[in-house]
């Protein structure tokens, strides 16, 4: 399984990029997450420019089965959230052949 970039290697690159200290790039990230957080639990969507959406959606009740008896099972309707990926983004990690 390929390992992505861990908090740590994402601070440092943001640091040097933006050419400012680990503490102030960290800053940053939670702030963004906290915004984030806010803003989708409040209007239901959050946008991050270039990258793509958190959106919140309900999702109702249905039926559904328990993968060791097979017996069928109710699942409760629940508020999840989801993440869109931006049409651009989509195309440059993964280009239509």
């Amino acid at each position: 399984m390929a390992s992505g970039m861990t908090k740590t290697q994402l601070v440092r690159h943001l640091a040097e990029k933006n050419e400012m200290n680990n503490k102030a790039a960290a800053a940053f990230l939670e702030h963004l997450s906290d915004v984030a957080i806010k803003e989708t639990k409040k209007n239901g969507v959050f946008v991050v420019p270039g990258l793509g959406r958190l959106v919140k959606a309900h999702r109702k009740a249905r039926m559904g089965r328990n993968p060791q008896t097979g017996e069928p099972i109710q699942i409760k309707a629940k508020t999840v959230v989801k993440f869109r990926v931006a049409k651009a983004t989509k195309e440059a990690i993964a280009p239509k052949k």
